[in-house]
């Protein structure tokens, strides 16, 4: 029964590489809207902050790749901030994300990217993203600036929406094809994985990367 079990998974669940992603911007930019648009297709209109850290699971197919990504959605607000850096050290990828009806969320980027300077991977790839692309009459930030902000720090630029679901897919699978091409000589040395990882649930994968910092 066992086997049988693992079979079934195995199928169902089958990738060939793990990879984390990072959100991070100031509370209120729709980083959680933006995870839930792209791994659940849902979009909430009312803001509700994340406290502490969350994160949901995606697979992609990229370059022949089979790549599972979990994309850890951060608190933006100050007191959550000690927690939220403990996980920049394990991330791959990251999202820095603003608000482009909210002119200090997008100064608040160089703040943000100066703490993945600090505390993240060196290789690190990122994507900057200017979010409420639908919120047209609003907006503060305009499209050249971001464009700007991105070319001063060697990213690419995305503007995106949650509501009308646009950009959505593209900024977080060119976000893994970055990691992924960052990776690809790892990758040669890994492929393809084994049985016994194929068969991990996702409540195993859950358990390992626990949100739980106590």
């Amino acid at each position: 029964m066992k086997q049988d079990s693992c079979d079934s998974q195995a199928m169902a669940k089958q990738y060939d590489v793990l990879f984390r992603l990072l959100l991070l911007g100031d509370s209120g930019v729709g980083k959680t809207r933006l995870l839930c648009r792209f791994t659940d297709n849902e979009f909430f209109s009312p803001h509700i902050s994340t406290i502490g850290v969350d994160f949901k699971m995606k697979t992609l197919e990229v370059d022949g790749f089979n790549v599972r990504i979990q994309i850890w959605d951060t608190a933006g607000q100050e007191r959550y901030q000690t927690i939220t850096k403990q996980y920049y050290r394990r991330a791959q990828g990251i999202f820095f994300v603003y608000d482009i009806t909210n002119a200090l969320s997008f100064q608040h980027i160089v703040k943000w990217a100066s703490d993945a300077d600090e505390y993240a991977p060196h290789a690190v790839q990122r994507i900057l993203v200017g979010n409420k692309h639908d919120q047209e009459p609003s907006r503060q930030v305009v499209t050249e600036r971001g464009n700007k902000l991105a070319k001063s720090y060697g990213m690419e630029f995305f503007e995106t929406s949650a509501c009308t679901n646009y950009n959505i897919t593209e900024a977080f699978t060119r976000l893994t094809e970055l990691v992924l091409q960052a990776h690809r000589a790892e990758l040669k040395n890994v492929l393809p994985l084994n049985r016994d990882e194929r068969c991990l649930t996702e409540e195993e994968e859950e358990e390992d990367y626990s949100t739980c910092l106590c």
